[in-house]
């Protein structure tokens, strides 16, 4: 037998000496007034008390922080409301224990005690138990807060790869908890364990392509070649980035076609991001006949690029002979465009041809087409074309026929 429940017997015993029905009428409603004063009175006024001592006496600096940031983002949670909460349950169900007692049915205390059977080690476990739920709740909102303020001051994570983050580890912070939870009732761990591990290696078989892209999708996460809306080409697919899931990388190409490559073919090929810097240089040659001069010719080429929109000031357009082509000098010209895409390359090319073109034949220099140069041997007669057809006339007079249909 329970040590009080001889105290609650002697307390009934004090009680029943209330024979009158108006006496125990008096003594519910004396009672009932007393713990709905020190209900909602008298314990929220000492607990705001003893919050107050603490917080003066003894917390500060980060600490204060810490607990302002948990009351700022769980004002219904708090531990000072949990203990509240707790103090008024506890102050009804002694009341209602009370009142049994006066109208004389202490057999339903006892009763309720002995379904229940509570033990001191009992409640400290449910005890323990609710405290840490509650703190992986309070937990995984901190950890969704600070993942945010970490993405909006340093810039390093889009909205999707927070979201990403966060749910990572509000799952792990769930499945380390439920281990202790385990682990504190007793639960024999090592069957469960060795029963993932084998559940593991069946999945990690099964969707072994699957999880390489997962594992890839962190390592582009915080690696980040490219965001969305960069020009990138991966591989031999070149695009505008669309989205970037943890699975898969979305491009849609100039073509207006979406492509999804898996991250993990992401991470296996070469990335250039032509749009990282913000501006991106371009090449176009252009061919000059052999008789004019490439530092002339150069020099108005220049000053033609120099007159697109399109085209960066700084630095500035490059033009120098590069090549000595079949028919002509090849005159490499390099100049740079800002915010690239590629409708902006393509007017910026566009618009460098026309104006070099018009500023050639202002200046007279051509631009030759393919051209070739036949030779024949010194013969009586020589080689002739006539009419497109090719004869050559031998020693003897006679002709030959070269044409071929």
């Amino acid at each position: 037998m329970p040590a009080y429940l001889p105290l609650v017997a002697q307390f009934g015993s004090v009680l029943g000496r209330l024979s009158s029905t108006e006496e125990r009428l008096l003594a519910s409603v004396v009672l009932a007034l007393a713990a709905i004063a020190l209900a909602a009175l008298a314990v929220p006024f000492l607990l705001r008390q003893c919050r107050r001592l603490v917080a003066q006496r003894y917390l500060g600096g980060a600490i204060d922080d810490f607990v302002g940031q948990v009351n700022d983002r769980f004002p219904v949670t708090t531990p000072v409301v949990l203990l509240l909460r707790s103090l008024q349950v506890g102050i009804c169900l002694v009341t209602g224990g009370t009142l049994l007692v006066i109208w004389n049915q202490q057999w339903l205390v006892t009763q309720a005690y002995t379904l229940v059977q509570f033990s001191v080690g009992d409640v400290l476990a449910w005890v323990f138990t609710g405290l840490l739920v509650v703190g992986a709740y309070v937990g995984m909102g901190l950890l969704e807060d600070a993942v945010a303020a970490f993405s909006r001051e340093a810039d390093r994570m889009t909205a999707h790869q927070e979201q990403i983050v966060t749910r990572v580890g509000q799952i792990g912070l769930l499945v380390v908890v439920a281990f202790v939870l385990l682990g504190f009732w007793g639960v024999d761990l090592g069957g469960l364990l060795v029963g993932a591990g084998f559940l593991g290696i069946v999945v990690g078989l099964a969707a072994r392509q699957t999880l390489g892209s997962l594992i890839a999708g962190f390592v582009l996460m915080f690696s980040r070649p490219f965001e969305i809306g960069d020009w990138v080409e991966v591989g031999d697919e070149a695009g505008v980035v669309t989205d970037i899931t943890i699975i898969n990388t979305r491009l849609e190409n100039f073509d207006g076609e979406f492509v999804v490559i898996p991250n993990d073919r992401v991470a296996d090929r070469a990335i250039t991001n032509r749009s990282q810097k913000g501006r991106l240089r371009l090449r176009v040659d252009v061919g000059i006949e052999y008789e004019a001069d490439p530092a002339t010719a150069a020099e108005v080429a220049t000053e033609a690029i120099e007159t697109v929109d399109q085209v960066e000031e700084t630095p500035r357009p490059h033009v120098f002979p590069r090549d000595f082509g079949d028919s002509a000098v090849v005159l490499e010209m390099r100049f740079w465009i800002e915010h690239p895409t590629p409708p902006k390359r393509w007017r910026a090319q566009a618009r460098v041809v026309e104006r070099v073109k018009t500023a050639f034949d202002r200046e007279g220099i051509t631009i030759p087409y393919p051209q070739r140069e036949l030779s024949g041997r010194a013969e009586t007669g020589g080689f002739r074309v006539d009419d497109g057809r090719s004869e050559t006339v031998r020693p003897d007079g006679a002709e030959c026929d070269d044409s071929t249909d």
